[in-house]
């Protein structure tokens, strides 16, 4: 198989952020859509909603699972279940912690940045103020975790 023929059989996968502010939210989301990726995105608002989202419990719960996304990515300073918590969970979970996450925050916390990395995360990320360098940064996520790096496929679902 060529290149070209890897890139064409990659699959669209789905993206989860994982961000209670919606002005970040749209922020990011106006970024990821200029960059014109068809990866369908999907937001939870909270670790407990992400947790629902993952598990397919709650009101995500179907006759059609939603496959796991491929790249999750992950604010730190969540309502209830914060994203520490939410890191730790997923990457103590067997059928999740294959998944990457980013950690995209406003700490700068260097106590935040080792906790991240000793717990799994797979890049740490400090949010921007300037929206020229969050475009910038959101090309550097899509270039790197989407077309650069393979991600694990086929995805698995969680079997309840």
């Amino acid at each position: 198989m060529t290149r070209i023929q890897v890139e064409l059989a990659k699959p669209n996968l789905p993206l989860l952020v994982v961000e209670d502010s919606d002005e970040d939210f749209e922020a990011f989301y106006r970024g990821w859509r200029k960059l014109t990726t068809t990866n369908p995105i999907h937001r939870c608002t909270n670790g407990d909603e992400a947790l629902d989202f993952l598990y397919h419990t709650g009101k995500y719960t179907s006759s059609h699972p939603l496959l796991r996304p491929g790249l999750i990515v992950l604010d730190l300073n969540l309502p209830g279940t914060d994203g520490r918590e939410l890191l730790t969970q997923i990457k103590q979970d067997e059928n999740l912690r294959s998944i990457p996450v980013v950690v995209f925050t406003t700490s700068s916390n260097p106590k935040d940045l080792e906790i991240c990395y000793q717990q799994g995360a797979n890049s740490y990320i400090i949010k921007p103020i300037n929206v020229n360098r969050l475009m910038n940064i959101i090309n550097i996520l899509v270039e790197y975790w989407l077309q650069v790096n393979s991600l694990p496929y086929p995805l698995h679902k969680r079997e309840s």
